[in-house]
């Protein structure tokens, strides 16, 4: 088979056609602050910058060879631009919401602010889009990243208030999310404006929080939507324990599912019935912080034997990883290849 660029890989992995490797690509974040030393792009400048995330952003093809890159590294970028209080913290650390404090009581109060997509926090990611593709040309897939509602609603009013909200006034929260969702248009449609091939849509509707029958009656109606709405490809992302939910996620025609190590790669197809590709699933806080190579390129193997598509960390990786666990994934792939080719 003729050699694909990372495009094409991408694309017929997420269509799950065939392709000369799989791809490694990881649809939330490779930031480490190995790389902002590198490149002269810490936290929280990388975030608040485009250039300063562009530079960092690169690295997933500069340094480590993945397939694609994603340059919004966390998951507060609209939080900010809607009013949300931000703690942005040092290179070490990830920007958070302070959820304590939330801005909205209920789906009354959700407005879009009128500069929403000019706000710094919003623009950085648009342009740091626009830089990525003058640089990298139409070889290099660029995906963005857009919030679900469910993500948002648990920002602009705290998770407790939002998950009792589910209990005590369903029909409430469904309105709420529904106007919620205005912001993952907005900013999904900006973001493939500005070059963006594919788009991660970070949902936590988590197994450690909510069940899977809070998924089909919440969330698989809105993903639905989505999916016949976009003009690209969509890979959902959910944290955490999730095969419960995978049957309803495949039926949603998104084009792939980002899923967590707390669900086996074998487990994870069979729920999905090849509807659906799969994303993942290397452990992040165990494998790829403090393992060495031999036991990441062990999950490469796990997951390909089992059949998923793309393969990548499980979410957004430690910051304090190291590269040498990064590199081990794309080498993973290599010497799966080499091995499956020779039997």
């Amino acid at each position: 088979m003729k050699t694909m660029t990372k495009k094409e890989r991408v694309f017929n992995a997420l269509n799950r056609q065939e392709v000369d490797r799989p791809p490694v690509a990881n649809p939330t974040s490779v930031a480490t602050v190995e790389m902002m030393d590198l490149v002269d792009a810490p936290f929280p400048e990388a975030c608040r910058s485009a250039e300063l995330n562009a530079r960092l952003a690169a690295t997933e093809i500069t340094e480590f060879d993945f397939d694609a890159i994603a340059p919004y590294f966390s998951i507060i970028q609209e939080s900010s631009a809607i009013g949300c209080d931000m703690q942005w913290e040092q290179k070490d650390n990830w920007p958070t919401v302070r959820m304590s404090n939330p801005i909205w009581q209920g789906s009354s109060d959700v407005k879009v602010p009128k500069d929403f997509l000019e706000h710094k926090d919003t623009k950085v990611i648009i342009d740091s889009i626009k830089i990525l593709r003058k640089e990298f040309g139409n070889d290099i897939p660029i995906i963005g990243k857009t919030m679900g509602p469910w993500t948002l609603a648990y920002h602009v009013f705290g998770v407790e208030k939002f998950l009792l909200g589910t209990i005590d006034n369903p029909s409430e929260t469904k309105l709420a999310l529904e106007k919620l969702k205005e912001f993952t248009y907005l900013f999904g449609e900006a973001q493939i404006d500005a070059g963006a091939d594919i788009l991660t849509v970070p949902d936590h509707a988590t197994g450690d929080l909510v069940s899977g029958q809070y998924y089909k009656t919440f969330l698989q109606e809105l993903h639905t939507e989505m999916a016949e709405n976009f003009k690209v490809p969509l890979i959902l992302h959910i944290c955490g324990r999730t095969v419960d939910r995978m049957p309803a996620i495949s039926e949603t025609g998104m084009h792939a599912f980002h899923f967590d190590s707390k669900n086996k790669p074998e487990e994870a197809m069979n729920a999905v019935q090849n509807k659906i590709a799969l994303v993942g699933n290397i452990n992040n806080p165990e494998t790829l912080y403090s393992k060495n190579t031999i036991e990441v390129k062990k999950e490469v193997f796990d997951c390909l034997n089992a059949g998923v598509q793309i393969i990548a960390p499980e979410c957004a990786i430690p910051l304090k990883t190291k590269s040498e666990n990064l590199i081990a994934i794309t080498e993973g792939v290599s010497d799966w290849l080499s091995e499956h080719n020779k039997n």
